[in-house]
């Protein structure tokens, strides 16, 4: 009989391997949905991971895409992967994406219409701020009244969202928008626009404090007293206790840099490709940041590449709705595939498959 052995410590070559096998498991089932479809299901796997970066009619517009795309859900996903080290499931951070928004707007829009060149600096403060304070929450409940932060978090989404909509059609309306919802737009407000730095590149702050995360989580995670407490409480919780860890502090500390950093990226899209607040402006990186963190391996330079990849399926999947009418929720569950058969083929990091008494894996 087939059955599952626990192997004496996790796989070293699963964990590089499984990540690759997800993707692969990912286009061939994704492929079997499209031609299901009435689709040609090759031709959709290309449209989706190749016509962006190399179709000579489309790469021009879609490998600045890349970066563009790839911004918010790495700088959310590098927040998240912190938390998760630490057994910390922080699931909202679309709220704190959110909320950072309409708190960086805010500020900006109190100052409008100056040109200070503080305004933009004082606005990212004020956006990271603001998903730090919503992060808050779940920590101050999870630590004060033992509530589980994966509910708190997660309904605290669908508050954002109200709230968003809330101040969308009213405190921060446009006030010359004949009535219509939404902020002012910022891309015609050269203070508090976040363009472009190298034209024609995607390349915007959001993207430059992406990469600075990324270097920030590995410097922490791998040099810094602090990453060490973080791994020993996720991965033994009571030798954690007992060498005086704070698991009130790594709360705080893994909760409020998630929200931080979720903050900031709303911020960043708001006043970058977004352009302003509206009552659509969420578009799902906080949720879609999970999938990159743990296909990133919760490294930071897996989530940097994972980050990409994710990109791509954003930008492909439009492309592939426009060339080959495919409809959107398709591509979603076929994101969400890349979630599911990397958690499916994760076991084989901490189990070995066995028939009988002779291993098979």
């Amino acid at each position: 009989m087939l059955r599952l052995e626990k192997r004496p410590q996790p796989s070293q070559l699963w964990t590089v391997v499984t990540p690759i096998l997800a993707v692969f498991l990912t286009m061939i089932v994704g492929g079997i949905m499209f031609a299901l479809l009435g689709k040609p299901p090759l031709e959709a796997i290309k449209v989706i991971f190749w016509d962006p970066l190399f179709h000579e009619q489309f790469a021009a517009y879609s490998r600045p895409q890349l970066l563009v795309k790839a911004g918010p859900l790495i700088l959310i996903a590098i927040g998240l992967s912190i938390g998760f080290k630490a057994g910390i499931w922080n699931i909202g951070a679309e709220g704190q994406y959110i909320i950072g928004a309409i708190c960086g707007a805010g500020v900006g829009l109190a100052f409008y219409p100056s040109e200070s060149v503080l305004i933009f600096p004082a606005m990212v403060l004020a956006g990271a701020a603001g998903g730090w304070a919503w992060a808050m929450i779940p920590a101050v409940l999870k630590t004060r009244f033992g509530t589980n932060e994966i509910l708190v978090s997660l309904m605290l989404v669908y508050v954002a969202q109200n709230v968003l909509i809330s101040v969308s059609s009213g405190l921060l309306r446009n006030p010359e928008g004949m009535g219509f919802p939404g902020s002012r737009n910022f891309k015609q407000w050269d203070a508090a626009h976040n363009a472009e730095l190298i034209a024609n590149t995607g390349m915007h702050w959001g993207v430059v404090a992406a990469f600075i995360a990324v270097i920030g989580a590995y410097m922490l995670m791998s040099r810094h007293i602090m990453g060490f407490n973080i791994r020993l409480t996720g991965e033994a919780p009571r030798a954690a206790r007992f060498a005086g860890v704070s698991p009130t502090r790594i709360v705080f500390f893994c909760l409020g840099l998630a929200g931080l950093l979720a903050g900031a990226a709303g911020l960043f899209e708001a006043t970058g490709p977004a352009g302003q607040i509206t009552g659509a402006f969420n578009a799902g990186y906080g949720f879609t940041a999970i999938i990159v963190a743990f296909l990133g391996r919760l490294h930071p330079v897996g989530i940097l590449l994972a980050g990409l990849l994710m990109a791509l399926t954003y930008i492909g999947g439009e492309l592939a709705q426009l060339m080959l009418n495919l409809p959107g929720a398709s591509i979603q569950l076929f994101q969400g595939m890349l979630l599911f058969f990397l958690l499916a083929t994760d076991v084989f990091t901490n189990y070995r498959l066995r028939f009988g008494k002779k291993g098979l894996v």
